[in-house]
């Protein structure tokens, strides 16, 4: 019984705490661990980001393709322009090629700038030429 008691009363009088040599192992773990987390973190963020562009550039390429189409403006040769004031930096290029059997290939491209890199966005669809001009069939997004 004297031995539990020595040995208490040594676990009682110790003082805890961290000792200098866990205080710089742990700083230097630190000094590793953080710089690869913010980068994993940049890397996210700009990923996002294009996400971002992307998904609005195919939005708006598909709705200008489908006005084109309904319009019947796509005949009209190298038809261009920009998504206006809510859409700003956002351009977009009309250009057709004949295809056979009276189909025609529209392709809508959507040109943005991101990061001082300049990005563009095809959707396309093929346009069954009649004497409406309002047959569409397929409808591909290509980047």
């Amino acid at each position: 019984m004297k031995g539990a008691f020595n040995r208490q009363s040594a676990i009682g009088n110790r003082q805890f705490g961290f000792t200098l040599i866990e205080v710089m192992a742990t700083l230097v773990l630190m000094g590793i661990v953080l710089p690869v987390a913010m980068r994993g973190l940049s890397v996210a963020l700009l990923a996002s980001e294009n996400a971002k562009h992307t998904s609005q550039a195919a939005s708006l390429g598909e709705q200008k393709l489908n006005e084109l189409v309904a319009t019947g403006d796509w005949t009209m040769t190298s038809a261009s322009g920009d998504f206006g004031q809510d859409w700003p930096g956002y351009q977009w290029t009309c250009q057709t090629s004949a295809r056979d059997f009276n189909v025609t290939e529209v392709v809508v491209s959507v040109v943005w700038q991101q990061r001082g890199q300049q990005h563009n966005l095809n959707v396309s669809t093929m346009v069954l030429e009649t004497s409406t001009n309002t047959g569409s069939s397929t409808l591909g997004l290509t980047q």
